[in-house]
């Protein structure tokens, strides 16, 4: 097999990439330059952006390309449209936020989406994916893959949020863990998102998948638990009430990162339906798994993870700790 990974040098493409070379497959990555891709596959360098940013894609040809495009969809359609007469198939990265919110637990896959357009520029990141999904299917038809995809975490993660809960597990002494502990929790580890999704091009899949774990899969107890265990810093966990967490103003989601109380948002999150991706072989490996490797990981570089810069860095700070631990003493 020979892939285009576009954009594959941080934590899903990168992944991806990796599990294509496990596999044996030609790999070729098209990037910007600003980060190395993996050893042992080709790169090319291009700006979507920008005006000739594709020219390098101009003529080979591939069995499958991979997109993980978060931005302006008109990037997934210039590049789709280029690449439809000389690629298999095309798997676009999409997002479980492009269901219309608020959306029950239990929505599968024909749950009513969000509007956008293959030809919009950057709008909102529900709309920028879904106007990508359009794009791919525009392009490819029946060759088009979408990965609808809920929480991700796992190694190489940029976005910081299973990253900060394992720095501050091993700093440490008293802190608040935002309950109920049985709180189920619904994610994906990046790499068996980028086993199901070559194993699902490879098989000749089409439309679109809600890939994320079954719905508690884990908890917030077991997540936590298991930073706490691996990070070895002698953090205690005190369960804090959602309500004592509303009424000293830490955020769900942003400074208590993966949290989301029980409600709306939650059954948004973490209730979607994955019996179409499970009966096609999607497989979860353990919390705990992908906790102590993220902390593996994450120790080739200090305990520095790196942070995309157009997401700001989630977490609390010491102040609003004491605030809550307050709150749950009194």
């Amino acid at each position: 097999m020979k892939l285009l990974m576009l954009d594959g040098t941080e934590f899903v493409g990168r992944a991806i990439t990796e599990d294509a070379l496990d596999r044996g497959w030609e790999v070729t990555v098209f990037h910007r330059g600003h980060h190395a891709p993996p050893a042992g596959t080709k790169g090319l360098h291009g700006d979507r952006t920008a005006p000739g940013g594709l020219d390098a894609l101009a003529e080979e040809e591939w069995d499958l390309v991979v997109d993980t495009w978060g931005g302006a969809p008109t990037a997934v359609r210039d590049t789709a449209r280029l690449l439809a007469g000389r690629a298999g198939r095309y798997a676009y990265i999409s997002s479980r936020s492009v269901y219309r919110y608020p959306a029950p637990a239990g929505l599968a896959e024909d749950g009513p989406l969000v509007d956008g357009s293959p030809d919009a520029g950057a709008v909102a990141y529900a709309e920028d994916k879904r106007g990508g999904e359009i794009a791919a299917a525009d392009a490819f038809g029946d060759r088009a893959l979408l990965v609808r995809a809920g929480l991700i975490l796992g190694p190489y993660e940029n976005v910081g949020r299973l990253p900060w809960w394992l720095n501050r597990t091993a700093r440490g002494g008293p802190l608040p863990a935002p309950g109920p502990r049985e709180l189920p929790l619904q994610y994906v580890d990046v790499r068996d998102l980028a086993r199901w999704t070559l194993d699902a091009a490879e098989a000749g899949r089409e439309g679109p998948y809600n890939l994320v774990s079954p719905v508690g899969h884990a908890t917030m107890g077991s997540f936590l638990e298991a930073c706490a265990k691996v990070t070895g810093g002698g953090a205690e966990l005190r369960w804090t009430d959602p309500a004592r967490i509303g009424e000293a103003g830490v955020q769900p989601w942003t400074e208590l990162p993966v949290w989301l109380p029980e409600g709306e948002q939650h059954d948004f999150m973490y209730g979607g339906d994955v019996t179409k991706a499970l009966a096609t072989g999607l497989v979860c490996r353990p919390v705990e798994e992908t906790v102590a490797d993220t902390w593996a990981w994450l120790g080739t570089l200090g305990g520095v993870a790196p942070q995309r810069t157009d997401r700001l860095s989630p977490g609390m700070s010491a102040e609003q700790e004491a605030v809550l631990l307050g709150a749950q003493g009194s």
